[in-house]
């Protein structure tokens, strides 16, 4: 028995004061997935901390958010739910079965709602790839994030929204709605790349299973699987591997190992896997770009290829490539600025957009650059290198159309293939289809269709291997003599155009630095806003780089509609005087906002980095 007084109460936290506003519920046209077939209701989710994620698995930096939330999603499980909105941007994404595909594929542990006409996007007024809504367990949206980068930040405000909902007695702990779809048995799960081994067999990067399958020189046969199955970054374990590129001498195999955000090495003969890049960690701004290959971070690797005495690697993650130097042990950036989008000239100042698929040919390196549905390439000019682009416009227009290279459009392809007489194959993924370039005469055509999401191609012979990702093998073509016959189609995103009155207009990027830091001085401007247009006429004034969140634009007179390109970077640090090393975070996003110029449009288009809008 003890007679000790009873120790006093620990008072309720105080709750810290934060807008709310009622959250829209969430609706879409293809239904619920990972909830055993209930429609869910936000009146289903009261009492849970909601974390609503609008993405698109196009886009690798909401890949890269999935891999974030993990984490929080395990360690809160009993009061967290997160709810994945899919909101398209390509055609082939508002497909059902790809959206039910993409889960499987990128191991999504919570229930998606599948919304191909954007009404909850637009219920949200989201306008970015991808953003985070925070519902607290009463139905109000408390917080919205873009871009990636946000774990921290997300973690802190769901420990208070815990503690202030306990002490009201509106939480409620308990299992999830998420319910586990039934696994398929395959010998591959939407594999990503392969390559052909000396003894003409293949191996075959089987990313969902996070190992490598070596295949006999039938394609089907199972030889041998490297690596555990399970995630993880030892001498036995991938994460989503893809790339895969064989040295010169023919007796290592170089792996982009993209979620372990690595470059491996397995050597074919004693099947020893290592690591020559990366340290497993994502790059964020900031951090060197160059330097000994084990002490620099990368981000999402998703090819690799032997071009130029090195191996380039194509950084998905940041829109860049880079090399890896194989006698100094080094890598450094080659093109690339990390900003998106379809911008040539000399290397170092062109922009990409997720390249995912390389090929040396000769003098080139052959580039899918897959968010502007582009084939680029990369030769030498002078002492250096340039960019240049063969196919494609930029990230908003893509489809299925042959003939003139100016006028043909692909649709988010993720592979190239150098062929025999000079010209390029591309694994077009969202059109199902292989394509051809001849850079002999500017045309490009169709050489097969009816593939499931081809991710990339080899040369076996006489044949041509093809990754059908979707389908989950190799299948092997004959290269045709001729091109297959189809019909034209042109497509812009279906996201709706913000109307913008003419004249000046107040571009505002919302950032409140999150519960406990503070925007990070010590090294001068936290901030950065990089600006500009497609057409460049859209702007007469307003383009370029600066250090304010806020700017005023000046619209051109001439121009009735077009796209912002917005980049926006803040870095805050824990607000701790005592902590001479404060941990710091990066937070940063790229937008790009369709416009239309009309009389009674908004003076002001408000972008949400962190918090909310006031």
């Amino acid at each position: 028995m003890n007679d000790a007084a009873p120790a006093p109460a620990t008072p309720a936290p105080t709750p810290r004061r934060r807008a709310r506003v009622r959250a829209p519920e969430l609706i879409g046209k293809g239904g619920w997935l990972n909830t055993g077939g209930k429609e869910l209701t936000l009146a289903d989710l009261r009492g849970k901390c909601v974390i609503v994620d609008f993405w698109t698995f196009c886009c690798v930096n909401c890949l890269h958010v999935l891999d974030e939330l993990r984490e929080l999603e395990e360690k809160h499980r009993d009061t967290v739910v997160i709810i994945g909105v899919h909101s398209p941007k390509f055609v082939h994404e508002a497909e059902h079965q790809a959206v039910v595909d993409a889960v499987e594929r990128y191991e999504v542990h919570h229930p998606v709602l599948d919304d191909p006409e954007l009404a909850t996007w637009k219920q949200y007024a989201v306008r970015a790839w991808p953003t985070l809504v925070v519902i607290d367990p009463e139905g109000y949206v408390v917080a919205q994030h873009a871009g990636e980068g946000h774990a921290h930040a997300l973690e802190k405000l769901v420990e208070e929204l815990e503690a202030e909902h306990a002490a009201k007695g509106t939480l409620r702990r308990g299992d999830g709605p998420y319910v586990a779809p039934e696994p398929v048995a395959t010998d591959l799960r939407f594999p990503g790349k392969a390559v052909v081994l000396p003894d003409g067999g293949f191996l075959v990067s089987d990313s969902t299973r996070h190992q490598l399958v070596e295949l006999a020189a039938d394609g089907e046969t199972v030889v041998r699987r490297i690596g555990s199955g399970e995630r993880g970054f030892g001498a036995d374990a991938f994460s989503e591997p893809q790339g895969l590129a064989l040295l010169p001498g023919g007796e290592t195999v170089v792996v982009a190992d993209t979620v372990n955000h690595a470059l491996r090495t397995y050597d074919l003969r004693t099947g020893a896997v290592g690591t020559i890049a990366g340290t497993g960690r994502q790059w964020m701004q900031g951090q060197p770009t160059s330097g000994p290959a084990r002490e620099v971070s990368l981000s999402s690797p998703w090819d690799v290829a032997w071009f130029a005495d090195r191996l380039w690697i194509a950084m998905a993650g940041v829109h860049q490539l880079w090399t890896y130097d194989p006698q100094t042990g080094t890598v450094e950036v080659a093109a690339g600025t990390t900003n998106e989008g379809l911008v040539d000239g000399p290397a170092r100042e062109a922009w990409f957009a997720q390249p995912s698929g390389l090929a040396a040919a000769g003098d080139r390196l052959w580039v899918a650059d897959s968010e502007t549905s582009a084939l680029r390439y990369v030769e030498r000019d002078g002492d250096g290198f340039a960019v240049r682009t063969a196919v494609g416009t930029g990230l908003f227009d893509f489809g299925h159309r042959d003939g003139d290279a100016a006028q043909a459009l692909f649709q988010h392809p993720l592979g190239v293939t150098a062929l025999p007489d000079g010209s390029v194959a591309v694994s077009d993924s969202y059109n199902h289809a292989l394509r051809r370039y001849d850079p002999a005469t500017g045309e490009v055509t169709t050489l097969a269709t009816d593939l499931r999401e081809p991710s990339a191609a080899v040369l076996a012979g006489d044949d041509i291997v093809v990754v059908e990702s979707a389908r989950h093998r190799l299948t092997r073509l004959r290269l045709p003599e001729e091109a297959v016959r189809v019909e034209s189609v042109a497509h812009r995103t279906q996201r709706a155009a913000t109307d913008v009155a003419p004249g000046r207009l107040r571009l505002d990027v919302v950032f409140q630095a999150p519960a406990g830091q503070k925007l990070d001085t010590r090294y001068g401007p936290s901030t950065r806003l990089l600006v500009s247009s497609t057409p460049p006429e859209l702007l007469a004034e307003g383009s370029g780089q600066g250090t304010d969140l806020g700017r005023d634009l000046v619209l051109g007179e001439t121009v009735t509609e077009g796209v912002l390109h917005v980049s926006a970077m803040a870095a805050s640090c824990d607000d701790d005087p005592e902590n001479e090393y404060p941990a710091c975070h990066m937070h940063q996003q790229d937008w790009g906002v369709p416009v239309r110029v009309t009389a009674g449009g908004a003076d002001r288009l408000p972008l949400v980095l962190a918090g909310l809008d006031g």
